[in-house]
């Protein structure tokens, strides 16, 4: 286990430095390394190094039996950031010193991406601020419960107590965040008036909870009652002192956001776009820039968006006309009429959602036997459906996945939303099912995570357009593959397609255009058929993450272009497999950099012939 992971952090930098080792010592501590994967592999450790929190996530340590870091939390300080913004101007310092004519193939490639990087950052560093970290969606509010039950482990004593630690540091971690929207604040950058209401209602809820049915508590106490080495005596006292943490520790963190957050509420406004923040519409473009790895506009990406939606209904109204569904009233109420068909949803009971979760597993279980022609390459980690925790699924979107831990003792998880029946038609969860799991996200998270060679900041690049590009292209591979035979189940894909094709419009119609929230839900509502919960929960998403929405599609239609260049310069040398290893196995990437990636197959190819 202990060769396992130093593995995943590269040379084994790590374990040499353990023994005293010269070199690697001079390794872990020059300012410039010899050796330049120890450069690359040597920061992101010291980073992770730098987190509690990540290192938790990450579990490595757990395997050498190294525990400490669990028994603590990230420090928040808005001065963390200060720091870690000049540490990215020492890296890139210090990597531009290491000459092209030094570095082989793989090296260029990993200093290219690298740069890319750093550059952003550099870059970004002025727009820092402009963004809203406590939402309804996501934030430390609702990040610190969810980490707290599916990521920290308690399989010991010792666990235990770390865990109880971490309950008595949350106030410390509350208040640092809270420096920071104070910050916010005072540039003016407030978030919507809804986005206020959204969490101050959740927090409320979470505290008014009673501590014994808290996700906290529940939690813990279900993790010790599975572990083996936890006698029942200890487990009551660490319970007993759990109950009287969240009371004194987690409580009063949650209420200092709750007083802040009733006072800010009359400050905020219903613009809900950030053409209206100070410096907006350079923001928006930046993060577009960020998410999609081009160079779009928004103008661009809105026009792309209403051509795709065209596009999509099209083939949607064919497949409903052949089905029987009267398609002369337009697209709304045909779609809407067959939304409303009592055969596509399951009982609004526990056993229905229960029998939900059984049929996305059996559905990932054949998908997962059927791929032998289309991959080479298969993840080793395994994976598993659960439900989103029902604490903030009122909220939460429709689905995500959580990538497994390095060691291998966690699998990928593939989280389904429960909370509204009608938004889990039994013609959309194939689609779901591929692009969450397989072979969407589970596939290409869990394949980089497992490729040798790489540095290991190239096994978790954060770059969204090839990452939900992937696995929207995921779910059309499987339809093309044949596991979609059902009309039905093909409308599913298409409307999931379309639906990443309204995101384009709605996501620049708020941010750039003006879009009220109102307009883009009535927009998406009528150009998807998707239930109204959905709807809501998704434009309040692309409210809160501008820009991120729209990296899905423009991901998707790269690859399919992509694969059609490939397919037309080799002709009857093209092979499926090999163009997915071509994708897959270099981690993500940027856009650019994965079209120089497929032109390197293709020229390799033909050479072999």
């Amino acid at each position: 286990m202990i060769k396992k992971t130093f593995k995943w952090l590269g040379i084994g930098l790590l374990t040499i430095i353990i023994v005293g080792g010269a070199l690697a010592s001079h390794e872990w501590y020059a300012k410039k390394p010899f050796f330049f994967r120890a450069f690359l592999d040597r920061t992101l450790i010291k980073m992770a190094f730098d987190s509690p929190e990540t290192l938790t996530s990450l579990g490595f340590l757990e395997s050498m039996g190294i525990t400490s870091h669990n028994a603590e939390l990230d420090d928040d300080r808005p001065e963390k950031a200060d720091e870690m913004f000049a540490k990215v101007k020492e890296i890139k310092a210090t990597l531009l010193t290491y000459q092209d004519k030094d570095l082989n193939e793989s090296e260029l490639l990993s200093k290219e991406i690298a740069l890319y990087l750093l550059n952003f950052a550099d870059t970004a560093e002025q727009f820092r601020y402009h963004n809203y970290p406590v939402n309804q969606l996501f934030g430390v509010q609702n990040g610190y419960p969810s980490f707290m039950e599916s990521q920290n482990q308690v399989n010991s004593v010792n666990d235990a107590e770390n865990y109880l630690s971490r309950l008595q540091k949350v106030k410390v971690k509350f208040s640092q965040n809270l420096e920071g929207l104070k910050i916010r604040e005072q540039k003016g950058i407030i978030p919507p008036k809804f986005v206020i209401e959204r969490v101050l209602t959740e927090m409320t809820d979470f505290v008014a909870t009673p501590v014994k049915e808290n996700i906290l508590y529940t939690s813990l106490k279900n993790k010790m009652a599975k572990a083996k080495d936890i006698p029942q005596e200890q487990q009551s006292k660490i319970l007993a002192t759990a109950e009287v943490n969240i009371k004194d520790y987690v409580h009063p963190a949650y209420q200092l956001f709750i007083d802040y957050f009733t006072q800010l509420k009359a400050k905020a406004g219903n613009d809900d776009g950030f053409w209206h923040l100070p410096q907006g519409d350079l923001a928006y473009q930046q993060s577009l820039k960020f998410f999609t790895t081009t160079n779009y506009s928004a103008n661009e990406i809105h026009q792309l968006g209403l051509n795709e939606v065209d596009r999509i209904q099209a083939e949607i109204m064919t497949i409903l006309t052949e089905q029987g569904f009267d398609t002369t009233n337009g697209f709304s109420a045909a779609i809407e009429a067959m939304a409303d068909d009592p055969r596509f949803y399951y009982p609004d009971t526990d056993a229905g959602r229960a029998q939900i979760l059984t049929d996305y597993q059996t559905i990932l279980d054949e998908i997962n036997a059927g791929l032998d022609s289309a991959f080479n390459v298969r993840p080793k980690a395994g994976m598993q459906v659960e439900r989103i925790p029902q604490f903030k699924e009122k909220t939460a979107p429709g689905a995500y996945y959580q990538q497994p831990s390095l060691d291998g003792t966690r699998p990928g998880k593939f989280f389904a939303n429960l909370y509204d029946i009608k938004a889990t038609p039994k013609y959309a969860m194939r689609t779901l099912a591929y692009h969450e799991g397989i072979p969407g996200h589970h596939f290409q998270i869990a394949i980089a995570m497992e490729l040798d060679g790489l540095p290991f900041f190239r096994k978790m690049s954060p770059f969204t357009a090839y990452t939900e590009g992937w696995a929207l292209y995921a779910e059309h591979l499987a339809w093309e593959l044949g596991f979609e035979k059902d009309p039905f189940d093909n409308i599913g894909r298409l409307q999931a397609e379309l639906f990443r094709g309204v995101r384009l419009v709605v996501d620049t119609g708020i941010h750039a255009k003006h879009w009220t929230r109102e307009q883009a839900i009535d927009y998406m509502k009528a150009n998807t058929g998707m239930a109204l919960s959905d709807v809501t929960a998704e434009i309040e998403r692309y409210i809160v993450m501008p820009g991120q929405a729209t990296s899905y599609k423009i991901g998707m239609m790269k690859i399919l272009s992509l694969r059609a260049k490939a397919k037309a310069a080799l002709g009857n040398k093209f092979d499926l497999r090999n163009f997915h290893d071509a994708v897959l196995k270099n981690g993500a990437v940027p856009l650019d950099i994965l079209e120089l990636l497929i032109d390197r197959y293709i020229k390799d190819t033909l050479a072999k012939s």
